[in-house]
């Protein structure tokens, strides 16, 4: 078969994010699109974090592959060998990753939450305790898309959640559209860690 038809298409992955890697060590981390317009914000945790992700690649994992894939390419027949055929896939994958990591390290807008001078309002990167009205307090961190992870109480600052708490103060109450329908929270505290 021509290889033209079954060639995968490269300018797809500039735009779409690949999920992360086995050992990306951000738990849930698949990189979702940013909004358009929008600034790509960032945790200093957030940003070592994918930091780490990329050199990882860039110094071990892709050396490592591309030795795999020499050593496989010098044995002759390509076409059954496996070791090629998935270290080529797995070089593809590790690039692409390169490519989107690269990008999103490029475009962060770092934000420390040490920095935050208006403490008592929640702005990114604000760890916030809310009530429900059940009584029941829940604490989350609002921080960059590329280091949400719910169930570490990180939230997106796209998330409904988040930008229904942004602005807001100790002792409001705030209302916000969640799959279950619509919700109240008071907040209890404000902080930044």
């Amino acid at each position: 078969m021509n290889k033209a038809f079954v060639k995968e298409s490269d300018d797809s992955d500039e735009d779409e994010a690949p999920d992360a890697g086995p050992r990306s060590g951000i738990p849930g981390a698949q990189g979702a699109r940013l909004p358009d317009g929008t600034r790509n914000y960032m945790t200093v945790r957030g940003h070592a974090q994918i930091r780490v992700e990329f050199e990882h690649l860039v110094k071990v994992e892709r050396p490592e592959i591309v030795k795999v894939v020499s050593w496989a390419a010098g044995n002759g027949d390509r076409s059954e060998n496996g070791d090629y055929i998935y270290g080529k896939k797995r070089l593809r994958e590790i690039d692409r990753r390169i490519r989107f990591l690269t990008k999103r390290l490029e475009s962060a807008v770092i934000v420390d939450p040490a920095d935050q001078r208006n403490c008592d309002q929640v702005f990114f990167a604000a760890t916030v305790t809310v009530c429900d009205a059940d009584g029941a307090e829940a604490t989350y961190q609002i921080v960059g898309i590329d280091e949400a992870n719910a169930v570490e109480g990180r939230i997106s600052w796209i998330s409904p959640l988040a930008r229904a708490l942004l602005k807001a103060r100790e002792g409001d109450t705030v209302r916000f559209d969640s799959p279950g329908g619509l919700r109240e929270l008071d907040i209890v505290e404000v902080r930044y860690e």
